[in-house]
């Protein structure tokens, strides 16, 4: 029997669902082994989610898991008493495409759907009052798939105010769980690409989330909300060794640490099915482990610059487990950290580009198709990804690399992307690895010589 479950919604970004959904994560983690998963591709939450409940955050991203929500919650929820979905933006807030959806692609009302979890609804009632009924009444309504199962009223002026917030909600047929007063905020600093991560924040972070927890404790029916937990997915468990094969035992060496924090959870399950053993280790302080591959996954080495650019005895590791032909994976911040340089700093000189800060987020799916062969990827294969980034390369081309990725722009225009070279691979995109579990395979048996 799966794991019962909420999704904790809201009806729009801004509202407080990332502070109220880890906070009841960890409060319930308190009495409870708890699940927590988010909604859609974002690394930073789930790190929150993980300080809160002692568990790995995962992701539910329908996009880039098409058919796989089911057995992902299955299998993050195993052996758990409860879980605790974080959704992303508004409800019904999804992929957007050229004809109206009622349940968006990506949205956390078509996870709620799939999975049978019932909603919780997070509403800011800052500047309203009886019309939070009218407005909780559309969102429970939008789709008979959906189960609007409780409201929980966040930024309230007063008890009056909760009082009448909360009269409006019950006549609209919904229970309020919860009703958080206006306080001084909780949540940890943000920065461009949004919330500062856990490991980078250290005990501040942590005293944020007990803070959280203490406010949802306080002030939200733990009971009721409990009381609510179900989820009707029946199907399997997605589990790691099924769908790659144990190759050559090899050590694969993952970077790690405040500047390189963005790694799906399942992507060292893979691994570790695939035969390899991982070694994360930080290349703020550490020295390469000795390995057979290496992979250096999101981050945010921009804030980390002047600290990277003086290891150089990390440069000349890296740049020797490149020369030797041993594999190595870089994603977005990995990237970063493999070019000539970034915001002039020096950093480790494989790929012969620079890279800067700028004003524009280039963000997205990404529909793509791999160009050339490589230590992950044949060409022709296709899989979707996603980008976030504020850097942006000098040169997209670098002299002996070919590209990585191909796909088309939301303007029809051809885009070309990342960089390839012997066992180097290199893009800003991000790849859920349970959506390809080929590529991690591959990798594996390239790190023992197989591939």
């Amino acid at each position: 029997m799966v794991t019962p479950g909420i999704l904790i919604a809201a009806t729009g970004s801004g509202t407080g669902k990332t502070t109220i959904a880890t906070g009841l994560m960890a409060a319930l983690s308190k009495t409870r082994k708890v699940a927590p998963f988010k909604v859609g591709p974002d690394y930073i939450d789930p790190s929150y989610h993980s300080l809160a409940t002692g568990m790995p955050g995962r992701n539910l991203d329908a996009v880039m898991c098409p058919g796989l929500i089911g057995p992902l919650y299955a299998h993050g929820s195993a052996g758990k008493d409860i879980a605790v979905v974080e959704g992303v933006m508004g409800l019904f807030d999804g992929r957007i495409t050229d004809s109206h959806q009622a349940l968006p692609a990506g949205s956390s009302a078509a996870i709620a759907a799939e999975l049978g979890l019932p909603v919780i609804l997070v509403v800011d009632v800052r500047g309203m009052s009886q019309s939070v009924g009218a407005l909780v009444k559309g969102f429970a309504t939008e789709s008979t798939d959906v189960h609007v199962a409780g409201v929980i009223l966040n930024q309230v002026g007063s008890d009056r105010h909760a009082a009448v917030c909360r009269e409006a909600v019950e006549a609209a047929g919904i229970a309020v769980v919860g009703a958080i007063p206006r306080v001084e905020k909780v949540e940890v600093p943000s920065r461009h690409l949004g919330l500062i991560t856990a490991k980078e924040h250290g005990e501040k972070a942590r005293q944020a989330v007990e803070r959280m927890a203490e406010l949802v404790e306080k002030h939200c029916d733990m009971a009721a909300i409990v009381g609510l937990a179900a989820a009707n997915y029946a199907g399997e468990e997605w589990v790691p060794g099924r769908v790659v094969e144990k190759q050559k035992a090899v050590t694969v060496a993952m970077a790690a640490g405040p500047a390189f924090t963005f790694a799906y959870a399942e992507h060292r399950e893979l691994l570790e099915a695939a035969g390899a053993r991982v070694v994360d280790f930080d290349p703020l302080t550490e020295a390469l482990p000795e390995c057979d591959g290496l992979i250096i996954p999101g981050g945010f080495p921009e804030e980390h610059v002047e600290a990277l650019a003086a290891r150089e005895d990390l440069k000349q590791q890296v740049r020797a487990h490149v020369a030797a032909g041993k594999p190595v994976h870089g994603e977005c911040a990995g990237l970063l950290w493999l070019v000539e340089s970034l915001d002039a700093h020096p950093m480790l000189g494989v790929i012969g580009t620079h890279a800067a800060m700028g004003r524009r987020l280039t963000l997205g799916y990404r529909e793509s198709v791999a160009l050339t062969d490589s230590v992950l990827y044949r060409a022709g294969e296709r899989i979707t990804g996603h980008e976030f980034h504020h850097t942006a390369l000098t040169d997209s081309d670098a002299q002996g690399f070919d590209k990585a990725w191909g796909w088309r722009a939301w303007d029809g225009a051809p885009k070309q992307e990342g960089f390839i070279r012997g066992n180097v691979h290199a893009s800003y995109l991000h790849v859920h690895p349970a959506s390809c579990p080929q590529a991690v395979q591959r990798f594996v048996a390239a790190c023992g010589g197989l591939n």
